[in-house]
């Protein structure tokens, strides 16, 4: 009997997957809910406003150069729906540029009953219809984000598998409407864990992830992972070196990740910019892997670049200029090229 992923033509999908992962190139994610981009604004001391959210993203959709390392953006609901000054859709923006929207589609989290301290994702009702809308408005991609929380007995593999289903029928209707689907199981970074521990637990939020998908017949050749990469927790007391965080990383994948999986992208997840980008080199620099690599940062590219701004038009150009460093050392740091002097000569 052949199986129905097999029967679809995701001829498109392929196609937008070969987009996102070109050498050299990475996905920024600017998909801050309208809440959550309070706390980036604050970094540039600036009030969560409907136009210094338009203005920031104008600063980043626009920078000059960025197609040179970006490949595509993940846009949130009203970001997808919002133009530059002078009236240019900002989907429009970027696929003038090559550059390939996304869309965050999930609705948060909520706790998941009788599991203390575990959260399962929102966001099914209505995916469909909200799907349609949005490769309409130019998405190509989608993304849905888990969380997964290390303490005491936690995560379970119950609350994993529950979001793991979440994750896979999310994928099935993504598919069906010619958006790829980028699934995230975020093992949070907060923590005093070992970065064994945290490869146990990434190890296993994987294995359970992709069990499913492939139960519910997802089509993995046209879907991207965006994982976490395997670090010991923040307030552990010895952190990892590079190498360490690469090889952990790596090892977690050969045993997790099916070959035919399109694409992984890495989220930075609370590590300073420089360090998401050593780890990322540090990763290259073990060669060619069964899937291409690349990044798919958020705070690590935007916080200099608001540090920069401060919200005054004078430091525009400037802060675009950061902007273009800092996802160039990302793509020179995806091929394996990153050099962290270059990086700071450049810098100054």
């Amino acid at each position: 009997m052949v199986h129905c992923q097999c029967m679809r033509n995701n001829t498109d999908l392929y196609t937008t997957i070969a987009q996102l992962m070109q050498s050299g190139k990475g996905i920024l994610a600017a998909d801050e809910s309208d809440a959550t981009a309070g706390k980036r604004l604050a970094i540039a001391n600036l009030p969560n406003q409907t136009g210094n959210r338009q203005d920031f993203r104008e600063i980043l959709f626009t920078a000059p150069g960025i197609e040179e390392y970006l490949s595509g953006v993940i846009l949130y609901d009203s970001t997808l729906r919002e133009s530059t000054d002078a009236g240019i859709p900002f989907a429009d923006v970027l696929v003038a540029r090559g550059i390939v929207p996304g869309i965050k589609v999930d609705l948060g989290t909520n706790p998941i009953p009788e599991f203390e301290g575990e959260m399962v994702t929102q966001g099914l009702d209505n995916l469909d219809t909200r799907l349609k809308e949005y490769y309409a408005l130019g998405a190509r991609f989608a993304k849905w984000r888990g969380v997964i929380t290390i303490g005491e007995n936690i995560p379970t593999n119950e609350a994993l598998e529950l979001n793991a289903v979440r994750m896979a029928e999310y994928a099935l209707i993504a598919q069906a409407n010619g958006i790829v689907p980028m699934v995230e199981p975020e093992v949070l970074f907060p923590g005093t864990h070992s970065i064994g521990i945290a490869e146990e637990v990434t190890t296993r939020t994987l294995n359970i992830l992709f069990s499913t998908l492939k139960k519910y017949r997802v089509d993995l050749k046209g879907l991207i992972l965006k994982s976490s990469m395997v670090l010991a927790g923040d307030a552990y007391k010895d952190q990892s070196t590079t190498d360490e965080v690469a090889t952990a990383t790596l090892r977690t994948f050969k045993l997790s990740v099916p070959r035919e999986v399109g694409g992984i992208v890495f989220l930075s997840g609370g590590q300073t910019p420089k360090r998401a980008t050593e780890n990322l080199q540090a990763i290259a620099s073990y060669g060619k892997q069964a899937w291409p690599l690349t990044f798919s940062y958020s705070r690590a590219i935007q916080e200099p670049v608001l540090v920069t701004w401060q919200g005054k038009p004078e430091n525009i150009s400037t802060a675009q200029k950061v902007l273009l460093h800092r996802v160039k050392m990302n793509g020179m740091a995806q091929m394996g090229t990153y050099d962290s002097a270059q990086d700071m000569k450049e810098k100054k």
